[in-house]
């Protein structure tokens, strides 16, 4: 199993062609380091598309990609921001993430 301790989200895009050495050196540009254990979240420009890199035993990269409307990716914010587990759950199914509070609990606006 893969352990991951923090979830990081980048809000600028990557460009989804990128492999794992340039996904991992946009983390080392964005995050200033690739540390264990962490995984690191990319969008490209329009939030169809996500890539996860984790750095552990190793280095893992995952896409997914929503057949239908866009991940919930913030426009307005500059620099990265931490995800909760639950947020992170609800970002990959495409559910509006940063409505998740506590215990994983969805609330309104």
């Amino acid at each position: 199993m893969i352990r991951v301790e923090s979830i990081w989200m980048a809000v600028q895009p990557l460009d989804m062609r990128a492999g794992t050495e340039a996904a991992l050196a946009w983390v080392m540009l964005v995050f200033g380091a690739a540390r264990p254990h962490h995984a690191y979240l990319f969008a490209n420009r329009r939030a169809k598309r996500m890539k996860v890199l984790v750095h552990g035993i190793g280095v893992w990269l995952a896409a997914r990609r929503l057949n239908s409307g866009k991940f919930a990716w913030p426009k307005n914010v500059d620099g990265t921001l931490t995800l909760s587990r639950p947020q992170f759950d609800a970002l990959v199914l495409g559910l509006p993430w940063q409505l998740v509070g506590g215990a994983g609990v969805i609330t309104t606006l």
